[in-house]
């Protein structure tokens, strides 16, 4: 298996990066590293590129809207046009995957911020599979309030609908901006979790200890879990299982909706490309052979006319015309029908009796029908000759026989009995 690789953009400036190789079931293949998109680049190989793109830029909304595809694509930004900011023109809507209380999960973000992401990738030759806001690295947890604190940010879901980032704040002031801690003086009933997981750096677990041991008193548990490779791993593991928004829609998603589609395709695609081709040449060779055999057969029907008529110098674009203008001339066209078709028959019949003889040709000439067949030996031959003579109608004779290898070929001509 590939797997993937999940680069983060840094928020100060898109060119720099930090990046880390994974498995679909979030098994590291290797420490993070941090530098230049172009130095991300050569480590993608086969893999399939995921983007985190910095929750700051971001603003993760929810909305309750039945519409599907193109409909609900040109229907989010009204639906949420009260609460954005800046002019929904200037904005791009993402939709996530349909929660189970039915609520959409969007992420807005500015088309301008969307270009710049998209151009920093392309200067450094790399083509996303997908593009995340980092917070959706912090998994969704249900009944469970979940933290990240890195960076001096604060990264926040309810494990329903709530998600959000703040920005030089303590924990606390994340949770009692959530209405989590107003819960516990008795001030609302909204029935919040009362169980919070955090992640940190180890500077800040000392930093906001105090914190953590106010928290401890407010809540039923909190349980923390220390980054001490940073938080990449822990948003690559999350995006890697196949959560997170996706940037890539609409007028942004078009294109790398198709290459994505088709990449796992490619080299069937190869294939079947390959297959037409050597069709289409195969087609073109029979063709041509088929030509080479229609110009043969013209030039030798030609010879043979000009034998029957030397006198008609004309030239011959239509055979079968002229086969016709010849068979009217010799007065009717069912004399050949009347002996040529039933010699066939009595050699079909013959030939039934001796199944190990094969015709290699057959032509008629002014009531004369000569065959040409091989079989294993003579009395083979002698079979079939006495086959079609005791018919009360032909009488068939060997005019010649060879031994070819282990055939024996051999002419033989049938005529009407009496003619």
């Amino acid at each position: 298996m590939a797997g993937f690789l999940v680069i983060r953009l840094h928020s100060d400036d898109s060119s720099q990066s930090s990046w880390i190789a994974v498995d679909g079931d979030g098994t590291r293949r290797g420490p993070p590293a941090e530098g230049a998109l172009a130095d991300a680049a050569r480590h993608v190989g086969d893999r399939t590129v995921i983007v985190l793109v910095p929750a700051t830029e971001v603003a993760t909304l929810s909305v309750n809207l039945p519409a599907r595809g193109a409909r609900l694509e040109a229907a989010l930004p009204y639906a949420l046009e009260d609460q954005v900011a800046d002019d929904v023109e200037n904005l791009h809507f993402a939709a996530g995957a349909r929660r189970d209380n039915g609520e959409l999960p969007v992420a807005v973000v500015a088309r301008s911020k969307m270009a710049e992401w998209l151009a920093v990738l392309e200067d450094a030759g790399i083509q996303a599979a997908k593009i995340i806001p980092e917070n959706n690295g912090l998994a969704l947890i249900p009944n469970t309030l979940s933290l990240l604190v890195a960076e001096g940010q604060v990264m926040f879901n309810d494990g329903d609908n709530v998600e959000f980032i703040m920005q030089g704040v303590r924990p606390s002031d994340a949770l009692a901006a959530a209405g989590v801690l107003a819960d516990s003086a008795g001030d609302n009933d909204s029935g919040a979790s009362r169980h919070l997981l955090v992640y940190c750096e180890p500077a800040d677990e000392q930093q906001f200890e105090h914190d953590w041991n106010a928290l401890r008193h407010e809540l039923d548990s909190v349980d923390i879990n220390l980054l001490p490779d940073g938080i990449l791993p822990r948003l690559a593991v999350t995006v890697a299982s196949g959560v997170g928004i996706n940037l890539l829609q609409g007028e942004f998603g078009a294109q790398t909706a198709i290459g994505e589609l088709f990449r796992p395709w490619r080299y069937a695609a190869a294939l079947l490309l390959g297959l037409v081709l050597l069709g289409i040449a195969g087609k073109s060779v029979d063709n041509y052979r088929l030509a080479l055999e229609e110009s043969a057969l013209k030039e030798q029907f030609i010879t043979e006319y000009r034998q029957i008529r030397p006198d008609d110098t004309r030239d011959i674009t239509d055979p079968l015309g002229m086969v016709n203008s010849v068979r009217r001339s010799l007065g009717g066209s069912d004399v050949a029908f009347q002996v040529f078709l039933p010699s066939l028959q009595q050699l079909a019949q013959a030939l039934q009796q001796n199944p190990s003889a094969d015709i290699e040709a057959i032509s008629y000439r002014a009531g004369v029908v000569d065959v040409r067949l091989s079989a294993p030996n003579v009395a083979t031959l002698d079979s079939i000759q006495r086959s079609v003579s005791a018919s009360s109608r032909f009488k068939a004779s060997i005019q010649s026989t060879d031994q070819v290898g282990d055939k024996v070929n051999s002419r033989i001509q049938i005529v009407e009995d009496g003619s």
